[in-house]
């Protein structure tokens, strides 16, 4: 088969399009002919090797940072989520996908159902490997091969049939942005008329954010460019600010119930300031850089809980199954691109002019 093998830690010539083995599924795995995959910031930050302790930029400048044409660093050894990255690895943590063949029968219930042949999934990237109450992990495209590629092997446990008129490219959307856009929701305990402040508005989580907080009663204020204001309003945001304007100055003080922040960087202690006395900040990333500048009197004075979000929690994927076949959020696909072409779509991702997703196709099968 076709895939984009990450040979390593590093710039854009890290990226190989070559021939590969098709994978064969394990016990209580099935193989995935894969239909659409999504492009998220956590590939190019495996591939950058940002999760490192040692990066302290944010991803745009990690990546200027490497010259494609000259040999890179080696590899770090905590640049992935679970440490180093098990390289060559085939990444794409979004798949939409058909299922073709089943592996033999697992252990404890994992068994391949021959239900699922034929049936168009998605797969839960996130996989909690021992049971919801423990909170290890494995990734999908971080920890073992994934959909950037024309088949990819996963436990059947993990894949989600869905029934909806929805393209493959429109559900190739919805894994990873709207699993953690509906995980921060569900950590932060949004509700029915709380106050949410989404910065980052018009990336794939924060767009997804915008809708299923929506979908929850909550009063929505993004944060976005000013030329994507109207997709985002379309998208239901009550109040839109520029990314420029001074959050206190525009919203004032305890104006906020909950801030969904993915962006951090310097404008983090701004959006403490507007939180209220009891607020909750929750976060799965840091576009605009991971190290931060925190006020501890802001934390404490205000009772305010910082909330980390990475794991997915039980109900999540779940209800977003339920959410896309009775219609009640819409995928946001900016743009498609051949996956031959995955060079051209990192930059242009990382360009940030888009609002929503880009999405990889794999070739036509011989």
């Amino acid at each position: 088969m076709m895939a984009v093998v990450t040979t390593g830690n590093g710039g854009y010539d890290k990226l190989s399009y070559q021939q590969v083995p098709t994978p064969t599924p394990g016990p209580g795995e099935v193989l995935l002919r894969v239909l659409a995959a999504g492009v998220n910031n956590t590939e190019i930050n495996t591939r950058l090797g940002w999760y490192s302790a040692s990066v302290k930029s944010d991803t745009r400048a990690s990546a200027d940072a490497f010259d494609d044409s000259a040999e890179n660093a080696s590899d770090s050894e905590d640049g992935g989520w679970n440490g180093a990255t098990p390289f060559p690895l085939i990444q794409g943590t979004d798949c939409c996908g058909e299922v073709v063949a089943l592996g033999a029968p697992g252990e404890e219930g994992a068994d391949a159902s021959a239900d699922l042949l034929g049936k168009r999934v998605l797969v839960r990237a996130c996989m909690r490997t021992r049971g919801f109450d423990h909170w290890d992990s494995v990734w999908m495209a971080s920890d073992f091969d994934g959909a950037f590629a024309q088949f990819v092997k996963v436990p059947a446990s993990e894949v989600f049939p869905v029934d909806c008129d929805w393209s493959d490219e429109e559900l190739a959307t919805i894994p990873c942005a709207y699993g953690t856009a509906e995980n921060m929701l569900h950590r932060a305990g949004v509700s029915a008329g709380d106050r949410v402040l989404v910065t980052g508005a018009s990336g794939g989580v924060g767009s997804a954010v915008v809708q299923l907080a929506k979908r929850r009663g909550a009063h929505v204020t993004a944060v976005a460019g000013s030329a994507k204001h109207e997709a985002i309003r379309d998208l239901g945001a009550d109040r839109l600010l520029d990314r420029d304007d001074d959050l206190l100055a525009s919203l004032g003080e305890s104006s906020i119930d909950v801030a969904v922040d993915n962006v951090g960087g310097k404008g983090f202690g701004g959006v403490l300031e507007v939180l209220d006395r009891g607020g909750r900040y929750v976060s799965s990333g840091a576009i605009a850089g991971p190290v931060v500048e925190l006020d501890m009197r802001k934390l404490y004075l205000k009772d305010v809980r910082l909330i980390g979000s990475t794991a997915w929690d039980e109900p999540i994927f779940p209800a977003l199954i339920g959410y896309i076949e009775r219609g009640e959020i819409r995928p946001l696909l900016a743009r498609t691109f051949p996956l031959a072409q995955i060079v051209e779509a990192q930059q242009a991702f990382l360009e940030k002019q888009h609002v929503g997703n880009f999405v990889l196709l794999p070739p036509p099968l011989d």
